[in-house]
């Protein structure tokens, strides 16, 4: 684990805004991996996912990463592009290999409507919709170089509102449990206790 939690850091070395995102979107992950009865197998693969789920942003210019104004069309298409070459890149490297569909489908929508390949509902793996909640979650509530972090409630309520059509929904009902039962305690902070 410490391996992938250097190899998601020397991924967030190219962007400021994403320090500790790997190692937030892992915890969240998991406990709803745990949450959802995944058996041990699928919770690694779900754990080496989370850590390496935007390692195709290697492959993305560092002024788009950073950008703090809107994106053109051809830089939402290399944004767009990351994980399909992040996808490529964990193939090569066979103790990795079965996190492939996670990278690859971490930003694919329970509506269709999300990439890079536009599936759907439970075409998506279920541990590629369990990063795309905890993805989210922490970009909501994080700084990033377009906006400022949002409130975590306010998190908390919009992935309730795009269950359905951005997520998948049993995902987002255990997330929410999970974040009512004050189960994603952290060392970064993510959350202390319910409230």
């Amino acid at each position: 684990m410490s391996t992938l939690l250097a190899l998601s850091r020397a991924i967030e070395a190219r962007d400021p805004f994403a320090s500790g995102h790997a190692a937030r979107v892992m915890v969240i992950a998991e406990v709803l991996a745990a949450r959802l009865g995944l058996d041990e197998e699928q919770v690694e693969v779900v754990r080496t996912g989370a850590a390496l789920h935007d390692i195709g942003k290697l492959a993305v210019s560092p002024d788009i990463l950073v950008k703090a104004g809107p994106l053109t069309e051809e830089e939402l298409a290399e944004i767009h592009g990351h994980p399909e070459a992040g996808a490529r890149m964990v193939e090569l490297v066979k103790p990795l290999r079965h996190a492939v569909s996670c990278v690859l489908h971490h930003h694919e929508r329970w509506d269709g409507a999300g990439y890079p390949g536009g599936r759907a509902g439970e075409e998506i793996p279920l541990e590629a919709r369990i990063l795309a909640v905890a993805d989210a979650f922490d970009a909501m509530t994080s700084d990033r170089p377009y906006r400022k972090a949002l409130p975590q409630e306010f998190a908390v309520e919009e992935l309730r509102r795009c269950a359905g059509t951005q997520f998948d929904p049993d995902v987002v009902a255990v997330f929410s449990q999970a974040w009512a039962d004050g189960a994603f305690v952290t060392p970064h902070g993510l959350r202390a206790a319910a409230s």
